[in-house]
Parts: structure tokens; sequence; C-alpha cells
């Protein structure tokens, strides 16, 4: 996002009410209507859904400077998931109307809210596909290779510190934690990933997308 469009946000978001949640807090129920926007200006919150076998399906991650959920004041859809945080965060709580109000006053903030979302659409159209024709090792160097891009750590050697759990990116890839942890194995292995007490170094994202190549 340009910086100018972050800083105008911000100045006219951050003028509501904030509100600070621990990790592993629900924001917003499936099936409830929530009754306001929320501005994220620090930690990250997962959207995410539930399987017949009470498994979280994780479908997006919101970072600062994002507000959702943006579908339901746009266009009053119904909301079908799950909203919590993933890290301790504070929010900003907008109302719908002021959002709509917002974004139709500022076209530049509404095209790079367009150009936000085609780019979220296609990483969920590139999941799908690992999702319905990948292997199982494919799909999860597919959200390792995500999740060093979003939100890795750069270290000086050109690594990337990632903050998540094998249960976190089980419930990316759509496969149980035994298999992540036998597959973070096999790459360790192969010296594509350095795995810690609470964090996984990927050791080059180059390496993960010719590892994913080989896999498609």
């Amino acid at each position: 996002m340009p910086e100018e469009i972050a800083d105008k946000i911000h100045k006219t978001l951050s003028q509501y009410p904030k509100r600070q949640y621990p990790k592993g807090q629900i924001i917003v129920f499936a099936d409830e209507s929530p009754e306001h926007v929320f501005y994220i200006v620090k930690g990250k919150i997962v959207k995410y859904d539930v399987s017949y076998r009470g498994d979280e399906i994780i479908v997006n991650i919101f970072k600062p400077p994002a507000f959702f959920p943006i579908s339901w004041a746009v266009n009053g859809s119904h909301n079908s998931y799950f909203y919590k945080t993933d890290d301790e965060t504070e929010l900003h709580i907008v109302p719908a109307e002021d959002i709509v109000r917002f974004l139709k006053d500022n076209p530049d903030v509404m095209y790079d809210l367009i150009q936000r979302i085609y780019r979220g659409t296609d990483g969920m159209l590139a999941r799908m596909v690992q999702l319905m024709s990948g292997t199982a090792k494919s799909r999860l160097l597919y959200e390792l290779l995500i999740e060093a891009r979003r939100f890795g750590e750069k270290q000086k050697d050109g690594s990337y510190k990632l903050k998540v759990s094998e249960v976190g990116l089980a419930a990316r890839a759509g496969i149980s934690r035994e298999t992540v942890s036998r597959e973070m194995q096999g790459l360790k292995d192969k010296g594509l990933v350095t795995i810690e007490p609470h964090s996984i170094t990927v050791d080059s994202i180059q390496a993960i997308e010719k590892a994913l190549g080989k896999e498609i």
C-alpha cells in the first residue's frame, strides 16, 4: 500500500474508538451481523470457517492497515465466517456508513482497495488450485511461500522468520497437523527450513519457489 494512502486511512479511521484484544479473541462470529467495521492498527486478524470435524479452515489473514468485514459494509452481505485475533491486536471501531462514505469520498483509497481485493482473489484462486490438485507437500510449500512474503521478518542473511505454528499451517493448507509435521521434517532435512520452538525460518524464498515448481 502506498504510504500516502496508508496515512490517509490512518488519519481518518484512527479518530474512532480504539480497543485492545488478546491473542485468540473472536471479534465476529459466523452468522453474526457485525455492528461496525474494524480498522487494524496492530496485530493480525484471521478469517476462518469450521469444518464438520471441528477443524479451523483459514480463509484469509488481515494485517495493518486493513479494515474488515468490508463486503458486509459495502454490500450488506451475509457473514459466514469467524474473525479472531492471531496476536495481541488493536482495532478502531468504525460505523459501516462512515467507511462507505470515506471510500466514496476518496477514489484513491477505493482504487487501492480494489487492487488489494484482486490480489487477494488471485491468491485465493491459486490456493484453490493447490487444494484441488496439489500434493500435501506442494500445499505446504505454497503456504510457507505466502507466509514469508506477507508476514515474514527478513533477516540479514536473506532468510525469513515466520511466527506461525504447525497448527496454523495445517489450517491454511487444509491438511492434518501430523502431515505438516512429517513434511516439515522433510523440508528441514533438505535445508529449506529451520524449525525452532516458536518460529520457522525459510532459508530461501527462491528455493521454496523452485521446490514448489517441481511439485506442480
